[in-house]
């Protein structure tokens, strides 16, 4: 498995806000990912958000993404507030088969994206098969009609 969404309390949050109109969890990441042969693409969709204020830390196999939405100040009267602001992060299990210390990442367009090669010792490889006379003497067995 590629990932794993570690929020156990983001069903619980959604029912809250549905039941009692209530916000208290920080702003989520809509995310995607899929696989293009050897990596994962990862995509987080983060409109308005600083390319500074985006930290990504990978500890063992967990990736941690984090950012900040900074609220506007000014001498002005708010009509209306619906995009979230303030500090949010979202974390991943990514899977051992994967290369952590390749990963590349890059932010445009308020898309932060990662790309995640799998590691070599994870990428199916051909088992040369020796036959048992060629693993006794070390060469090859030869075959004669």
């Amino acid at each position: 498995m590629l990932l794993r969404n570690t929020d156990p309390f983001r069903d619980f949050d959604r029912l809250t806000q549905q039941l009692l109109g209530t916000t208290n969890r920080p702003a989520v990441m809509p995310m995607d990912a899929w696989r293009e042969g050897d990596r994962f693409v990862i995509e987080f969709d983060l409109p308005g958000v600083a390319k500074e204020s985006i930290d990504l830390d990978v500890e063992r196999n967990v990736l941690t993404v984090r950012a900040e939405r900074v609220a506007r100040n000014g001498d002005w009267e708010t009509l209306a507030s619906e995009r979230p602001k303030g500090a949010f992060s979202r974390q991943l299990v990514l899977g051992d088969n994967l290369d952590f210390d390749r990963i590349e990442a890059g932010y445009a367009d308020g898309v932060l994206r990662l790309v995640v090669p799998v590691a070599e010792r994870a990428k199916p490889r051909k088992i040369q098969i020796s036959s048992d006379s060629e693993s006794e003497s070390g060469s090859p067995a030869q075959i004669t009609a």
